[in-house]
């Protein structure tokens, strides 16, 4: 049989104006690629800057000031608190609102000068090792020249090639630097984002397209009812998925666990609902089980590229960051990683918590709408 190319044509214009009679589809085809460009082009960024740094001083010489802006002029450090005590350095370092603590010591000016070679800490919260590799380098090149500008005069003789102080560096809830404690956490919040939002969007489409809907509809099950009783067997499924990768955490990865597990269950619980709820959403707007899977793709890409998961959270440009705080998987990967590494208590994670909740709401409250537009 001889190949028609007019046959050939008319198949090609029949299944091209098929897939423009289906936008959805279109819109994911070419929003993805976009979206795509602009998170790897402009977002996402392995070296972050102007990271967030409490100095803990004992002193205000002259020479201390001077470490301090050595630090700023790096562009890795960025001071935002100055003169507090240490253990409320400490405590903003366990919130996740500073990543580093400089602490000068008493006596810092007098050991200088006396060539004691003094020392100063700078602890690192090191749970991400990515997020602070490149700063704890730039500042071993600094130190030399930190105080080069101040060691002249009668202190000339301390300006030497090797620095009069030295800076000790202490890596905190992580102090190998090892990436799977910082991964493995992640992924629990990666992979119940991804089986949640699918398998709920999935299963409501199915029931759609087989026909099987109108019979749910006859009934007099009510919207809330049904989007309570569509999430609660997943829910049981995400625990089932939980207990298999604290499993491997803790026997196959030896990621410690120091907070209290039921506090991460319950969080866990949250974020579940949260994630099963935007599943819920996609299967009122998905005609298909195809347009479901491809609004999953478009909802969890963004997810892992800007919570934090991936790439640093703070090295990514503010409004990223302002994308970023919606999701509920950037503030589950500070509660897990919170609770796992840092061993936070409750009120440590509350804000996270409450920022989950309401996107729980939301996206609750959307599906619910869009559920009862279907019922009519």
């Amino acid at each position: 049989m001889d190949f028609s190319r007019n046959r050939t044509a008319a198949i090609f214009i029949k299944e091209f104006q098929q897939m423009l009679r289906d936008r959805l589809t279109f819109a994911m085809v070419i929003g993805i690629p976009i979206i795509q460009l602009i998170l790897f082009g402009y977002a996402i960024n392995t070296d972050p800057k102007n990271l967030a740094t409490a100095v803990v001083s004992a002193e205000g010489s002259v020479f201390s000031q001077s470490f301090v802006t050595a630090l700023e002029n790096t562009g890795y450090f960025k001071v935002v608190s100055v003169g507090v005590s240490e253990s409320d350095a400490e405590l903003l370092e366990r919130k996740g609102e500073v990543q580093f603590i400089v602490v000068i010591p008493v006596n810092f000016t007098k050991k200088l000068v006396r060539g004691e070679n003094p020392a100063i800490l700078l602890i690192a919260d090191a749970t991400d090792p990515s997020a602070s590799g490149n700063a704890i380098a730039a500042l071993n090149l600094v130190i030399p020249q930190a105080l080069a500008h101040d060691l002249i005069g009668p202190l000339k003789y301390l300006n030497q090639p090797s620095a009069p102080f030295e800076v000790r560096i202490h890596k905190r809830y992580n102090p190998e630097g090892l990436s799977r404690y910082n991964i493995v956490p992640g992924l629990i919040g990666t992979i119940l984002t991804m089986t949640m939002v699918m398998l709920t969007s999935l299963a409501m489409t199915r029931e759609r397209e087989r026909g099987t809907m109108e019979n749910l509809l006859a009934t007099p099950v009510r919207p809330v009812e049904v989007m309570c009783g569509k999430i609660l067997p997943y829910v049981v499924i995400g625990y089932l998925q939980l207990f298999v990768i604290l499993v491997a955490a803790k026997f196959l990865f030896e990621v410690p666990m120091f907070g209290s597990l039921s506090l991460l269950l319950l969080m866990i619980g949250m974020f579940m609902v949260a994630n099963l709820g935007v599943g819920f959403t996609f299967s009122t707007l998905a005609k298909n089980q195809l347009q479901a899977m491809q609004m999953t793709f478009f909802f969890f890409l963004p997810s892992i590229l800007l919570s934090g998961f991936m790439f640093p959270f703070r090295a990514m440009p503010i409004w990223a960051q302002y994308v970023g705080e919606v999701l509920p998987l950037t503030h589950f990967l500070r509660i897990v990683r919170g609770i796992m590494l840092k061993g936070v208590s409750i009120e440590f994670v509350l804000a996270d918590f409450w920022a989950m909740l309401i996107f729980l709401l939301v996206a609750g409250a959307i599906a619910l709408k869009r559920y009862k537009q279907t019922l009519d």
